[in-house]
């Protein structure tokens, strides 16, 4: 009885358990992940990331707005004009502008999925965006531009048989062999992304919450994970360097080969036409994967943050808006399907 008793008045000595509706849970993924001198009993599992890119520069947001407005504007009407006159042109219906009509809407994706967000925290100063948001938003990004280092490769190896290869050049690259390699390009780029995507989802972000880019990307993500990253990191360096360096070496090996070739032609106007049909392209890729190795291979410092967000530019934003006239000004087909267009539309407009 005496024992039944003290533990009687055990339970009410007790502190009541916390009711309070308020409290917010704690993340427990996290506390198990971090290490025992930290505090981990104040974390909690945050919702919303914050992107500070160009917040450096409050001065400076109603310029940026209207500089990202007028080259989101000026890559969307450059790049729909360029799918228009591929489509709509019959001279045109060629491998080679088959495959720069489908990097001409790729680029139109490509800008869509990073430029409205960003003009929208320019004009209004909202920085916010979800943890799925900023998710959602990679996987866009990460498989169009996946599926851009593939088809700039296509791109290379059509211009190689081209040249190198004139006279079977209609029976290896034919309408069907082309819809293959673009359907390839396009689905490796969702296939590599989708299981890159399906890692991130399953960590837990319980710390800071600034995304120090102006979009999201894979490595600040990784940065702001409380679980542990090495597996993640480990698969995205797999996948990214299969799914980059194949096609890069298979660009580099096509134009070292067209280099050769044309280097070895016996008059000089058989050199400029043939380096005319992928000087274009040639610009492009270097454009590109310039960027791409400034951004991804040197280390980012404290002192190279700004220059890692310039050259992110170059093959988000600017590459894409060249483009169109990369290719239009020196391709003298794309100008004359340019000029039949243009007097299309002048001779079907109703007179005033």
């Amino acid at each position: 009885m005496a024992l039944t008793m003290r533990l009687d008045q055990h339970r009410m000595d007790a502190p009541p358990p916390s009711t309070n509706p308020t409290s917010t849970p704690s993340c427990t993924r996290c506390q198990t992940s971090l290490p025992p001198s930290q505090n981990r009993t104040n974390l909690t599992a945050i919702i919303n990331f914050i992107l500070v890119g160009f917040r450096n520069h409050p001065e400076l947001q109603t310029l940026l707005f209207l500089a990202f407005l007028t080259i989101y504007m000026i890559t969307m009407a450059g790049n729909l004009t360029i799918a228009v006159l591929v489509i709509s042109d019959l001279h045109l219906h060629t491998p080679m502008y088959f495959f720069l009509g489908n990097l001409s809407c790729l680029e139109i994706c490509y800008t869509s999925t990073i430029l409205p967000r960003l003009l929208f925290s320019l004009l209004n100063g909202d920085r916010t965006i979800s943890v799925q948001g900023c998710i959602v938003q990679y996987f866009f990004f990460g498989s169009i531009a996946s599926a851009e280092c593939y088809l700039l490769a296509m791109m290379s190896y059509d211009r190689y048989l081209a040249i190198c290869k004139p006279l079977r050049y209609t029976s290896l690259m034919n309408g069907k062999i082309c819809l293959c390699l673009i359907t390839v390009s396009w689905m490796n780029g969702l296939i590599v992304v989708t299981i890159i995507t399906s890692l991130l989802v399953k960590l837990s972000f319980c710390g800071p919450n600034e995304i120090e880019h102006f979009f999201c990307d894979s490595a600040p993500l990784l940065k702001l994970s409380c679980t542990n990253t090495s597996l993640v990191e480990l698969v995205i360096f797999i996948l990214a360097f299969t799914n980059t360096i194949p096609p890069f070496l298979l660009t580099l090996i096509s134009y070292v080969c067209i280099i050769i070739n044309i280097v070895q032609m016996k008059t000089k106007a058989l050199r400029q036409k043939a380096f005319s049909t992928c000087s274009s392209h040639l610009i492009v890729v270097t454009l590109f994967y310039g960027s791409l190795i400034c951004v991804y291979l040197i280390p980012e410092t404290n002192t190279m943050k700004d220059l890692h967000e310039t050259f992110s530019l170059f093959y988000t934003v600017f590459t894409p808006m060249v483009n169109p006239f990369i290719y239009s000004l020196r391709n003298r087909e794309v100008k004359a399907a340019l000029y039949r267009m243009a007097s299309k539309a002048v001779n079907v407009a109703p007179y005033p």
